[in-house]
């Protein structure tokens, strides 16, 4: 009894074999996917836990210096301008810069200017961020510009006292001259800016004393200009009528918007006190925007005045912030309610954790852990598939199945799709190959056996006296000899184009000689089939480039055009050669005969190996069908193409394009082929 084997005989389908979930393709992809998955929800979560409250925190941070910087230009423009007109460019900067929605309206909410770009834009929240008013600074929001402590006036607002071009220069002039004397006296000192346009002399280290001991003044600096004069004329008349109506006694401003009891004297307005002025109340201070502008006075009273010196102070801040409001509301724009939200209305919610919002968190995380692992068993199921499809037939093609395939359905037009495409692709491109392996060993051992088989009969014939070994005898063996040896070259030319091994010695060609010569060489032939053989003189002007060509290669492969051409033209026809340029890139040669022609439907098999229109196997028209696969494989050694055209009983015209001087046949022209 034979021995059992488990091999399965040839030809037959093996048994699938199904790989352990742990090692498949499935089972790691799903291990995989749940690990990732878990991982990340892990991670994600702890990240969120341990980070929430700080972006919160640091959101709100940056939220509210954001609003403040938006309150704090408001306010300066409103302090600036008389009316809200052209805000809407600073709205529209100021939310770019910081991503917030802003909106402004008046007091009765009609809009002034908003940042926000929808046709609708949302509705503006109930509460107000603040109101932007330069005559009285809102305390919800801090603002930069140096707010004052006591009469809540924005010190950008100067009205009547911002100075002209003139006069401002004329004081610069003057700090100029102060720090220079300043310098040489060793103390380095800068110009500090004021709203007003008004020059104020600063010392490195905000240390005035060191000002004190040198020998240059500033109370040049200090004289009221025309334009203050007139302005502080102005508010202390409005000061005075307010005292007036609270029965009070007149004061007397300083430009630092201090005040003295005592009247100064007619016709001049008295200046600020000193620098030097050892009390802090009396030391002028000229608004800047990062500092406030006081209201303390400097009084002088009676002895017995001082028990009410307070509440005469207290009225006297009033009467002079009441002023300055009145003389300043024709300079500043009216009030207007800002609002800052987030650009799409949104609001950004508070989060702790809660045992609630921790309940939330996992149950999020579960389902998002749920959802992973079934979408990783969905993909991995339509992956494995197809997969497991391809391996059936690969395994199917390795038994043996590889002459009839069974083609791979394609699902889809994805990776496996393609890689199944190409698979069904490769298999029937494999069983082509099978085909023609089987035809052409089936064909060349035709074509080896009938000269053998003649060579043979006839050397028998003669061992056994039958046949006598003549000169006729040795031409016919000798024939036979040389058909075997026509047969065995072409298959070697042939089997060494597809190696890659077929060699070129290029050098300068004549077409047209190369064409006399292939006529020539072939003329014996056509006269024993009596066919008429020409060559065709190119026209007048129309010079054909020469070629850097292997002449011996390129007069095989015009030669085998001629030597197909006439074997398949009947007696009296006839076969001519022609060789053109058209554009002076491609040397077309054609090789056009009036034989019988090629079916449309046997046209496109003409160049493959050991295919014959005429199947018979005669020694005039039947050949070794390996001429015309040997021009194709050459024009392509030498970058160029060949094709056929025939029309079935009115002959065929072989072509032949090959390019001038080493150029490339252009793809417009090879896709045209």
């Amino acid at each position: 009894m034979p021995p059992r084997s488990d091999t399965p005989p040839r030809g037959a389908p093996s048994p699938e074999r199904r790989l352990p979930l742990r090692k498949s393709l499935l089972g790691r992809l799903l291990a995989v996917s749940a690990l990732v998955a878990a991982c990340s929800v892990a991670a994600t979560a702890w990240l969120a836990v341990q980070t929430t409250s700080g972006a919160i925190k640091q959101e709100q941070g940056q939220n509210l210096t954001d609003d403040a910087r938006i309150y704090n230009t408001l306010l300066g423009y409103a302090a600036t301008h008389p009316r809200w007109d052209g805000v809407d460019r600073t709205v529209t900067d100021l939310a770019r810069q910081t991503g917030r929605r802003i909106a402004l309206t008046t007091p009765q909410r009609a809009p002034l200017a908003d940042s926000a770009t929808q046709d609708k834009p949302p509705a503006l929240p109930p509460q107000t961020s603040a109101v932007v008013d330069p005559l009285s600074v809102d305390g919800t929001l801090p603002a930069g510009g140096g707010q004052s402590a006591a009469d809540r006036i924005d010190p950008r607002a100067v009205g009547p006292f911002r100075l002209p071009a003139a006069e401002r220069a004329r004081l610069q002039e003057t700090a100029g001259r102060i720090v220079s004397c300043l310098r040489d006296d060793g103390v380095t000192s800068d110009i500090v800016g004021t709203p007003s346009g008004r020059p104020r002399i600063q010392a490195v280290g905000n240390d005035l004393d060191r000002i004190e001991g040198t020998r240059c003044s500033i109370d040049a600096l200090e004289e009221p200009t025309a334009t203050e004069t007139k302005a502080l004329t102005a508010l202390n008349q409005l000061a005075d009528a307010c005292l007036k109506r609270q029965d009070r006694h007149a004061v007397q401003l300083n430009l630092d918007l201090s005040w003295n009891r005592r009247p100064a004297p007619t016709g001049r307005i008295p200046t600020a006190p000193p620098v030097s002025t050892p009390e802090p109340s009396a030391t002028p201070t000229i608004p800047t925007e990062a500092t406030p502008t006081p209201l303390e006075a400097t009084p002088t009273p009676e002895p017995s005045a001082v028990p009410s010196a307070n509440e005469d102070d207290r009225a006297v801040a009033s009467c002079v912030g009441t002023a300055r409001r009145e003389q300043l509301s024709s300079y500043v724009a009216t009030p207007a309610l800002l609002f800052i939200g987030d650009p799409g209305g949104a609001t950004v919610p508070g989060f702790d954790l809660s045992p609630a919002n921790t309940a939330r968190i996992a149950g999020a995380a579960a389902l998002v852990l749920a959802l992973t692992v079934g979408a990783s068993l969905f993909a991995a199921t339509r992956l494995v598939r197809p997969l497991r499809a391809l391996t059936g037939a690969a395994q199917r093609m390795k038994d043996g199945g590889y002459a009839d395939p069974v083609p791979v359905p394609v699902t889809a037009d994805n990776e496996i799709g393609r890689l199944a495409a190409a698979f069904n692709d490769m298999s029937a491109h494999r069983a082509r190959l099978e085909g023609q392996r089987k035809a052409m060993v089936s064909d060349v051992a035709h074509e080896l056996r009938t000269p053998l088989s003649n060579i043979r009969g006839w050397l028998e014939a003669a061992q056994d006296g039958i046949a006598d070994p003549d000169p006729a005898f040795v031409a016919s063996l000798l024939e036979e000899a040389m058909q075997l040896q026509h047969i065995i070259g072409d298959l070697q030319d042939l089997a060494q184009a597809d190696a890659g091994a077929l060699r070129l010695h290029p050098e300068p060609v004549r077409i047209e000689e190369l064409l006399g010569h292939v006529a020539a060489a072939h003329q014996a032939q056509a006269d024993t089939a009596e066919v008429t053989l020409t060559v065709a003189g190119t026209a007048p002007g129309a010079d054909v480039p020469e070629l850097s060509a292997d002449p011996v290669r390129l007069r095989q492969a015009v030669g085998n055009l001629v030597s197909n051409a006439v074997r398949h033209t009947p007696p009296g026809g006839s076969v001519t050669l022609s060789a053109s340029s058209p554009d002076g890139d491609v040397v077309v040669v054609d090789v056009a005969d009036t034989g019988s022609g090629i079916p449309p439907e046997d046209l496109r098999y003409v160049f493959d190996r050991f295919w014959r229109a005429e199947k018979s196997r005669s020694r005039r028209t039947g050949g070794s069908g390996l001429g015309l696969a040997i021009v194709r494989k050459l024009a392509e050694a030498h970058g160029g193409t060949v094709h056929a055209v025939s029309a079935e009983g009115e002959g065929s015209v072989f072509t032949l394009r090959i390019p001038a001087a080493g150029r490339p046949v252009a793809e417009e022209t090879a896709d045209r082929l």
